[in-house]
């Protein structure tokens, strides 16, 4: 008689190994922390079950602390997009010469990920009240930026600007393998078929990219409106948008409301989870005209 064979081991591969500090590091810092964020959303100080912290985000200066989040996120996504992708554009299409291409796409890596205090500080040293700028505008032009441009770094403005060191880099990163993807088949069809370069772009070339562009701009919107130490290190109070208004309710003043403080993190994280859905989504149809 035949004998069974026996059921096969399961081995467990010691290159899985490598992935546990990454593991480790996620759960800690990403889906520990954020599954108390939305559990403490829905509970008392005293841990019971309420859902008055969600209903009063719709109250006092919330909901305007949100819509200037919004706002700040949609002008620096919008800016970064335009600006990204005509040097995108000029780099891919050599509009510029080609040796540029590699300190760029080297800068775009690091000023991507550049955020937080040292950003504000740099600005703030550049374009605060002495900064750099201001100073040598002022001392050589008598150019006051506040009174004469009505720039302030403090302001809407000058958050979006600073907002724009990061948003830049990261849509030349994001755009330029879709701008690479541009076949050059259809460019040559449509000249066969007397097409002008602008009709090439307007019905062929942006038809192709748009989903890539609208999905990095969902991306750049979520980008913006989950930067926290930025905001609080270059407005502090001065501004009212909800990063400033969920430090203060978590920083453990008297006065402060720490489950207050979750809702309003509940809040920015269900705005940054829709943006990056609809970026991934918008970035699986893109792909398909690309590969």
């Amino acid at each position: 008689m035949n004998q069974a064979s026996p059921a096969p081991r399961l081995r467990l591969s010691f290159t899985w190994l490598g992935l546990m500090p990454f593991v480790i590091f996620v759960m800690l810092f990403m889906v520990l922390p954020t599954m108390h964020i939305v559990i403490g959303a829905f509970q008392t100080r005293d841990g019971a079950f309420t859902l008055q912290n969600i209903i009063d985000l719709n109250s006092g200066t919330i909901p305007s602390s949100y819509w200037i989040s919004v706002k700040i996120s949609v002008a620096s996504a919008a800016l970064g997009c335009l600006i990204g992708f005509g040097m995108a554009a000029a780099v891919v299409f050599g509009a510029v010469p080609r040796w540029i291409r590699s300190p760029l796409m080297t800068f775009s890596g690091v000023a991507s990920n550049f955020a937080g205090v040292p950003l504000a500080f740099a600005f703030l040293a550049t374009f605060g009240p002495v900064g750099l700028v201001t100073v040598f505008l002022r001392n050589n032009f008598g150019l006051v930026l506040q009174r004469d441009l009505g720039f302030n770094i403090l302001s809407f403005w000058g958050l979006t600007v600073t907002y724009l060191f990061f948003q830049i880099p990261l849509m030349i990163l994001i755009i330029t393998p879709a701008l690479e993807g541009l076949r050059r088949e259809w460019r040559e069809a449509a000249q066969v078929l007397g097409a002008t370069t602008l009709q090439y772009w307007r019905m062929v070339a942006m038809p192709i990219l748009f989903p890539s562009l609208l999905g990095t701009f969902a991306l750049l919107f979520a980008n913006a409106f989950g930067a926290v130490a930025t905001a609080i290190a270059l407005t502090g109070s001065s501004l009212n948008i909800v990063p400033i208004q969920l430090y203060a309710q978590i920083r453990g003043d008297v006065l402060g409301n720490p489950h207050l403080g979750y809702a309003m993190a509940f809040g920015m994280i269900v705005v940054t989870a829709i943006a990056n859905v609809v970026y991934i989504w918008l970035r699986i149809r893109a792909e398909r005209w690309l590969k």
